[in-house]
């Protein structure tokens, strides 16, 4: 994905809009406002809302997979890689709280299928670098196959959403990488062979 230095600038302050009106509040006008330019201005890097949140949906994918291809060593041990993974999302979104509303906001499902579409392709990338640590922590016998692959995966996504959407609701109040670690450890007992 080619984006430029001033694309990448309006991108986040779409996420600082969101994070702070909304989907509602989100608009070229509101867009324009924070970034002190005029709506024109924005209109030359995107052609639309729409177009803002599929690139912040996009750029979201790239880096997330290039940040955990680089997390997760291909020496590590599979608990070792999970921690890492996880680990490496929360450190990400406690620097970049404007896009956990972006990830995590079920107001975009209902923006468009583009949009669905960029959700869907940014939880592929998560999946693809998941379903592998899982896949080798049971084939090692670290991990339990009491509970089958896609399920526990679905699982874990499910607690690493909700993690994030009680640290929205309070407001990013609490530390995230805390409360992160403590439910990746209480993960770990729940998954982990004894």
């Amino acid at each position: 994905m080619d984006i430029t230095s001033r694309q990448l600038e309006i991108i986040e302050a779409a996420g600082k809009i969101l994070t702070s009106s909304g989907v509602s509040g989100l608009t070229i006008k509101n867009l324009a406002k924070e970034m002190k330019f005029s709506e024109s201005a924005i209109y030359r890097h995107f052609t639309s809302k729409e177009e803002i949140i599929i690139a912040m949906l996009e750029y979201l994918a790239i880096t997330i997979e290039e940040r955990l291809q680089n997390a997760i060593r291909a020496t590590d041990e599979p608990e070792a890689k999970f921690t890492t993974m996880f680990q490496s999302q929360f450190a990400f979104f406690e620097s970049h709280r404007y896009f956990v509303v972006a990830v995590f906001s079920d107001g975009l499902l209902k923006e468009s299928q583009s949009i669905n579409e960029a959700i869907l392709k940014l939880l592929g990338i998560i999946v693809k670098n998941l379903f592998p640590i899982l896949l080798e922590g049971q084939q090692k016998g670290v991990f339990s196959n009491s509970v089958p692959l896609e399920d526990l995966m679905y699982i874990l996504m499910g607690a690493f959403r909700l993690q994030m959407f009680r640290w929205r609701l309070e407001d990013f109040q609490f530390d995230i990488n805390e409360a992160g670690n403590k439910m990746i450890q209480s993960v770990l007992t729940l998954i982990k062979n004894k």
